[in-house]
This record gives structure tokens, sequence and C-alpha cells, in this order.
């Protein structure tokens, strides 16, 4: 490559590499943080904050004499009875009544149960729902986040000239540890 080439193939180069970067900063956060939260769904659930409390109560209860009346005094002791939407008998010992975010589920012969409170995780869940491609616009945009990230990988191979830290000496030793990596990933998972 000529001299002229090579200097305007650098500057076009760099103003692509910083230009995309720059463009897409704030995508570049957000599917950061929602796949780091993403990829630890087996320690926590990254969208949902679900609360349990178990509960035992006193009094007799049978399938026969449960109904709308009784369900709203029982809810009473949970500050509940404005939530309630329906309830339904899964087998004849347990009773399932679903409230607003949640549930409460009582084993009718043991007289235990638990009440389930589910509420969204701040901004991981509005993160991890763009993450998740909510639209077909947002797929493509996603797409074209995709092709300049690559863009931005492979120029950003060529910004620094010829130097100690350049790709031509320091710079192809991590090039291939990161190539590397996954390869070892995909053998040995």
């Amino acid at each position: 490559m000529s001299s002229n080439a090579t200097r305007l193939f650098r500057k076009w180069n760099r103003i692509l590499h910083r230009d995309l970067g720059y463009f897409f900063f704030g995508i570049t956060i957000i599917y950061c943080i929602s796949g780091i939260a993403l990829n630890h769904k087996k320690d926590w659930n990254p969208n949902y904050h679900i609360k349990y409390e178990d509960f035992t109560i006193k009094e007799d209860v049978s399938k026969a004499s449960v109904n709308k009346d009784w369900i709203l005094a029982f809810l009473k002791n949970y500050n509940e009875e404005d939530h309630y939407k329906k309830h339904f008998f899964p087998n004849e010992n347990t009773l399932k009544i679903f409230i607003d975010n949640g549930s409460i589920t009582l084993n009718m012969a043991s007289k235990e149960g638990y009440l389930e409170k589910i509420s969204k995780r701040a901004m991981f869940f509005e993160l991890n729902f763009l993450h998740y491609n909510p639209g077909k616009w947002w797929q493509w945009f996603s797409d074209f986040f995709c092709v300049s990230m690559i863009i931005i990988a492979i120029s950003g191979l060529f910004i620094i000239a010829k130097s100690k830290n350049s790709l031509s000496n320091r710079g192809v030793w991590f090039v291939l540890a990161g190539i590397i990596v996954p390869i070892l990933a995909l053998i040995f998972l």
C-alpha cells in the first residue's frame, strides 16, 4: 500500500472506530450489564425479585368451607384483601390464591403455606427486555449493533501504528489468546 493510501486507511479506520464506538456506547453498556445478569440465571432471577413468606394457620379449613368471603378475610391477615384475583384447588388439600404480583399456597391438611410476592428488578428488567430483542425494529438495530461491534473490533486492531504495542508485535499475542479461550471453552464445556 502506498504512503497516501496507508494514511487514508488509518484516518478512516480511526474515524469509523471512534464514531461507531461513540454511537454504540449506551447499548454496549446495556448489553454488558444485562449479559452479566443473564449469565447468572442459575444463581438468581435477573428479571424478578421473588420473596417467600412461610406461615401456619390455626383454624381447620376444608375445601367445602372455602369461598370468596373466607378468602378475603384470610387475605386481610396479609394486607392483600384488595389484591385478590382468583383461586382454585390443584388437589383436595391445596388451595392456591392468586393476588396482584404473587400468589398464596395453603396446604389445608398441614395448615402450612407460603406467600410468594413477585416484583420487577429495577433496571435489570428493562435492560434484559432490550437484550431479548422485543420487536422487529429493535432486532434490526441489534443486528446493526453486532455488525458494528465486528467493525469496531477489527478496526481496533489497526488503530495503533507500528510500535511495541501494535498488532504486529505485542498485540498479536493478545488477539491469539482471545481467540484460544472460546475455542478451549467449546472443546472442554
